[in-house]
């Protein structure tokens, strides 16, 4: 039988902090090739500044943490994957501490943090700049592994299913690796027993985030092709407080900064929060984000107001260094004025239907991390409860597939790239990329209606299909591969909100504002596309 272009163990693709968690506990059981198409650094994971929660102190329980997950969740959180999740957090913090994560102490003990909606102190993190501090940690090992090959500036295509060898496979639907594109623009395959995508979230949908430019769905889309359901797309979660930036990027302002006294104001310096909930700036996300883009339309302005000065300099130098840092070199000193923020698309509550341990509905294919759904966050995630379901997933992940019996790996079928025409333009990758985040900023933002949702619907379509077409009339590149999974997951997004008819968490309808009495998924499944 003819060899497959790379042989692996365990394929992952993605290399945040649920990837690179993933990877040192497979190494220690076989093979494991781990795919980034940026650099290391180029995660959520390291663009996060709160935290991790856990039950680290006598005072608080796992049964409090758990309790207020559930709350935020607005009734749509699975029990089952809440306990597992919420009761790992302590031992997976320990175990961070045993890889080399320095958190921030406070004499011999962490020093933890408060965060919206959280009924205790619970969050451990290492300065504003905790997901660096993780994802370094766990770097380390993953690069001295002789068990682990990086494939660094790579881009997965398309995940390979035993549909893609015809009758040759009998039985069940099975992964059996992935297309992968070089930096010399040619595709090649990977084979493994397993495939883990761990890919992040899909923010670069909207015109505004605090994401990366890597999150571009696409695990999501990979999923979804490859025949996975998805489930509650919906609940997209806008941070409150990113930096209003029109001339560059946008920079989130961690929540942490409202735990410790920052409040939200006006140009005026008045205080609105109260006005909106009895928690003031601790409110949940979506509450928060949906008052700050409130006052914004009432008022007619194009942001509010952080004000941290309450804080004074001390804390703010040794608490939030990082962001003191880059907003002085925008020119604004946040210790002696208020910062202009902006709600702006952050996490994905939704994602592809699985179990903790990432499992789906194909065998052999696993999804962890922001890319899948296990119900954890219901319809609003608890802030920094998603680094501590990555890693569990990882974990658990990890622990799974090791004892699974090992499988003969079929020749897999090369690329074919026959009949494709070199481009002799890209203004439409550039126009549809364009188009793309526009519709769905105006359409399917923090507040929808079901117009929004039609006319969203309609003109993300014709974008699907003209990508389409140019996918397969000219050679692919990085760019082309993220735009036609951003407009997957975008038209995804709009179909799985046009299914709620009701309000509830991070999903607001103007058209249904009431809340139904029985909370329910919203699973689509590839095979009524």
């Amino acid at each position: 039988m003819m060899k497959n272009n790379h042989e692996f163990d365990y394929l992952i693709i993605g290399s945040g902090a649920a990837g690179l968690f993933a990877a040192n506990k497979l190494a220690e059981h076989g093979r494991v090739a781990i795919i980034n198409k940026g650099e290391f650094s180029e995660s959520s994971t390291w663009y996060a500044q709160g935290g991790i929660a856990g039950v680290m102190d006598a005072a608080d329980s796992v049964e409090n943490h758990i309790a207020d997950t559930l709350r935020v969740g607005c009734g749509l959180c699975h029990a089952d994957a809440v306990e597992e999740i919420i009761g790992s957090g302590r031992r997976i913090i320990e175990e961070l501490i045993e890889y080399g994560t320095i958190f921030d102490t406070e004499g011999e003990k962490l020093h933890l943090t408060r965060e919206a909606a959280h009924s205790h102190r619970r969050i451990a993190h290492a300065k504003d700049a905790t997901g660096k501090a993780v994802g370094e940690a766990l770097l380390a090992p993953v690069v001295n592994n002789p068990n682990i090959t990086c494939f660094q500036k790579h881009m997965a295509v398309d995940v390979i299913t035993a549909r893609h060898l015809g009758g040759y496979m009998q039985g069940p639907n099975r992964c059996l690796g992935a297309y992968v594109l070089n930096l010399d623009g040619k595709v090649f395959n990977i084979a493994a027993r397993h495939t883990i995508l761990a890919t992040g979230g899909a923010g670069k949908v909207y015109r505004y985030t605090s994401n990366p430019h890597v999150a571009t769905g696409d695990g999501i889309a990979m999923a979804w092709r490859a025949g996975c359901p998805v489930m509650n797309l919906e609940f997209i979660q806008f941070h409150p407080t990113c930096l209003y930036n029109p001339q560059g990027s946008t920079q989130l302002l961690t929540e942490a900064l409202r735990g410790e006294g920052a409040l939200l104001t006006d140009a005026q310096g008045r205080r609105f929060m109260p006005d909106y909930d009895s928690n003031g700036e601790l409110a949940p996300r979506d509450i928060v984000a949906r008052a700050v883009d409130h006052e914004m339309k009432k008022l007619g302005c194009d942001h509010m107001y952080l004000d941290a000065r309450a804080l004074g300099k001390k804390k703010i130098e040794a608490h939030f260094p990082n962001i003191l840092n880059r907003l002085l070199k925008l020119g604004i000193d946040m210790r002696e004025q208020p910062v202009p923020v902006v709600p702006a698309a952050h996490y994905l509550c939704g994602g592809v239907q699985t179990d903790v341990a990432g499992r789906t509905a194909i065998n052999g294919l696993h999804i962890i991390g922001e890319t899948a759904c296990t119900g954890l966050h219901g319809a609003n995630r608890l802030a920094s409860n998603s680094l501590l379901e990555c890693l569990v997933m990882a974990e658990r992940c990890a622990g799974f597939v090791s004892t699974q019996p090992e499988i003969s790996q079929p020749h897999l079928p090369e690329w074919d790239a026959s009949g494709v025409k070199p481009e002799t333009e890209r203004v439409q990758i550039k126009q549809n990329w364009e188009e793309i985040r526009t519709t769905m900023s105006n359409y399917v933002g923090i507040v929808r209606s079901d117009e929004r949702l039609r006319r969203a619907r309609r003109r993300l379509a014709i974008i699907r299909e003209e990508i389409a077409s140019y996918y397969w009339q000219h050679p692919i590149s990085r760019n082309l591969i993220e735009l036609r999974n951003l407009s997957l997951v975008a038209e995804l997004i709009v179909r799985s909100a046009q299914q709620r008819m009701e309000s509830r968490g991070l999903n607001y309808s103007t058209d249904h504002p009431q809340t139904l009495p029985e909370a329910k998924d919203t699973v689509l499944s590839p095979d009524f596309w």
